[in-house]
């Protein structure tokens, strides 16, 4: 298992067993070191059980944004109920590090299965990550992340695009 897949897992275990976040490990491997947005997907019988993540950093590297987003992926992703003990040995986890956004001119700059996608009009913003299963076409990518974000399909948006590391 990853370093940074297996810094996801003990962060929930601890949390829901212990209800206590831990530190960061002594010894940071180079990619926990480096400061990057980063996304924890929870998984149980291969179904989504919780992703939350950030696109921008918010913590000091990429080991806090693990540790923060595990436990949010956990408690407080509003589409499923909180990972409760008895389920933990069936959880899989995937830990994606994002690469900074760039604004895109068109469509023709977009790939579901390279790119995940951020759509912003004004406030409300929506990303979808890369390479999702069932996610084949750029409009379909767009369409998910429009509807994330409360923006109807015909809404003029800004895209973003961003790269992702996948550990599993």
């Amino acid at each position: 298992m990853h370093p940074l897949v297996k810094l996801a897992r003990q962060t929930v275990e601890t949390y829901v067993n212990e209800r206590r976040v831990i530190e960061p490990p002594a010894g940071l491997t180079p990619e926990m070191k480096q400061k990057a947005g980063a996304f924890v997907s929870i998984k149980k019988h291969g179904e989504l059980r919780g992703c939350i993540g950030t696109f921008i950093p918010s913590c000091e590297n990429v080991a806090e944004e693990i540790i923060r987003n595990a436990i949010c992926a956990a408690t407080q992703d509003p589409r499923f109920h909180c990972v409760e003990k008895e389920e933990l040995s069936e959880l899989a986890y995937s830990v994606d590090v994002l690469t900074p956004p760039e604004e895109v001119k068109g469509l023709k700059d977009l790939n579901p299965k390279k790119y995940g996608v951020i759509v912003s009009k004004g406030q409300r913003k929506g990303l979808l990550l890369p390479d999702l299963e069932g996610v084949d076409t750029v409009e379909e990518q767009l369409r998910i992340a429009k509807m994330k974000a409360g923006i109807y399909d015909n809404e003029e948006v800004k895209i973003f695009r961003f790269e992702v590391k996948r550990y599993h």
